[in-house]
């Protein structure tokens, strides 16, 4: 029996997998399409078909040359139009969609670790610490994915190594603390440094190593694991490439020139 059209919700759902999944490996084999597909219900083909879709929306993608499947719906439009660019949006609501289809609380669906239980014992509102770690784990998600679990530096690809880094500091822009072009993956000590500004990355891509650290030469790791990357152009996503204004900040707020 054919299935219904697919619905707002549903498509909504299929927006956050698309964030989750890097464009050129989704397939209806790919670990995270089938695990989606079986929580709305439909095949891992139809979902992997609807990512196909909603592809032919993305400009990031038509100016590398990548485009989705041609044909598509007035409702894959809609829901583009409604959430992309409002991250937080998508992030929180998508995820209560993909509760909402389990059958379970969203508690249940990311994780909530010793300092959120705190918090809440402490007094703050279990539905903010929640709706918190949904938009983080949400945001990690969709880098770690653009870059193929490879930190954009070093290559390092052990996830628990890896860190969605704010080029902005989430503390300096909220509106823009979820918008995917606003992070870059990161192994951990590159991501410290980064927020130090013990390097940039360029507008153009590059990789920049601050001039205070040149009182560590003689240190064999800070020219091992630093200077070796100096100038050296950072691997790129297929998707939600990073903005240049927010480099810009980077490298004139953040970086120690």
């Amino acid at each position: 029996m054919k299935r219904n059209n697919w619905t707002h919700e549903e498509t909504i759902v299929a927006f956050n997998v698309y964030c989750k999944i890097p464009f050129k490996k989704s397939s209806k084999t790919h670990p995270t399409i089938i695990k989606y597909a079986k929580i709305i219900g439909r095949s891992p083909s139809a979902l992997n078909m609807k990512i196909g879709n909603l592809g032919r929306l993305d400009p990031d993608l038509r100016k590398d040359g990548i485009v989705g499947l041609s044909n598509g719906s007035k409702t894959e439009e809609v829901v583009w139009n409604e959430f992309h660019g409002n991250w937080e949006k998508l992030a929180y609501e998508s995820e209560l969609l993909i509760a909402k289809f389990s059958n379970q609380p969203i508690e249940n669906i990311v994780e909530i670790n010793d300092e959120d239980e705190e918090n809440i014992k402490m007094g703050l509102d279990k539905t903010v610490v929640v709706k918190r770690r949904v938009n983080q784990s949400f945001f990690r998600s969709t880098i770690l994915s653009a870059y193929h679990l490879k930190c954009a530096i070093t290559g390092l690809s052990l996830p628990k190594l890896l860190v969605a880094a704010h080029i902005k500091p989430w503390s300096e822009d909220e509106i823009n603390r979820l918008n995917p072009r606003n992070g870059i993956c990161l192994n951990q000590l590159h991501h410290g440094a980064f927020d130090e500004g013990y390097f940039t990355i360029t507008p153009d891509f590059e990789v920049k190593i601050s001039p205070f650290l040149r009182d560590y030469k003689d240190d064999a790791s800070v020219l091992d694991f630093f200077f070796k990357y100096d100038k050296q152009k950072i691997s790129l996503p297929d998707k939600f490439l990073p903005n240049k204004e927010f480099l810009d900040y980077h490298c004139e707020s953040v970086f120690i020139k």
